[in-house]
């Protein structure tokens, strides 16, 4: 279910896109041969999946993205695209530990760094894909309900989490004048449970991505 939910909302966020394409004037200049760099802003709506605990359940949540990239062509049709970003993501879930119900939001803060490779069927759009790195720099949990005590937040805080993760990021670009549109879809490979000794939930990042650019 949490799948197909996201594949909604990428449906929804490919359809403001091509809403946004149509405005675009046709008298652009191509430019899918210049080497450019750019910055993005926008925001994640993230949650997780193959989580290995059954009384887990999760919900989506937002957060900032932000960050530089440059555009390097490999002749007009082709290219790769290395981004630098700084990246929240997250969940709001409930769970049990220790036979007490709880409920918690969770927000991690990472340094995503995306190496994706352009397809550049017109000058108006990129189709982007390619892996992912990403360090975790810090993380906070808030726990808004429950009776958990105060050793039990110390098993939260002290979790051995996975700081460095492989992913995979897809999506397009839609180009008007200096203005970049970025729909992005995202997947960790990994899930966040460092040496497998930590009994809280075990997880992995999904998020959907929605950036505005300037191209210089």
């Amino acid at each position: 279910m949490k799948k197909w939910k996201m594949i909604m909302l990428m449906m929804t966020i490919v359809g403001i896109s091509s809403v946004a394409h149509s405005q675009i004037n046709d008298e652009k200049e191509d430019t899918r041969e210049d080497l450019k760099f750019g910055l993005r802003f926008g925001a994640n709506l993230s949650n997780v999946w193959d989580d290995q605990s059954d009384d887990f359940e999760a919900g989506n949540k937002f957060g900032f993205v932000g960050g530089a990239y440059m555009s390097i062509p490999l002749g007009k049709y082709l290219g790769v695209q290395p981004n630098l970003l700084f990246s929240q993501k997250g969940f709001q879930g409930e769970d049990s530990f220790l036979g007490q119900r709880y409920s918690y939001s969770r927000t991690t803060n990472h340094i995503d760094v995306p190496l994706l490779f352009e397809l550049k069927p017109s000058k108006y759009l990129t189709i982007v894909a390619g892996p992912q790195y990403s360090y975790m720099i810090s993380k906070t949990d808030e726990f808004t309900s429950g009776s958990i005590s105060g050793s039990d937040f110390e098993e939260f805080e002290n979790e051995n989490l996975r700081k460095n993760t492989m992913g995979v990021l897809v999506g397009f670009d839609v180009h008007a004048r200096d203005f970049v549109i970025s729909p992005r879809a995202g997947w960790d490979l990994q899930n966040n449970n460092g040496d497998g000794t930590s009994s809280t939930p075990r997880y992995k990042n999904q998020w959907i991505q929605l950036t505005l650019g300037y191209e210089f």
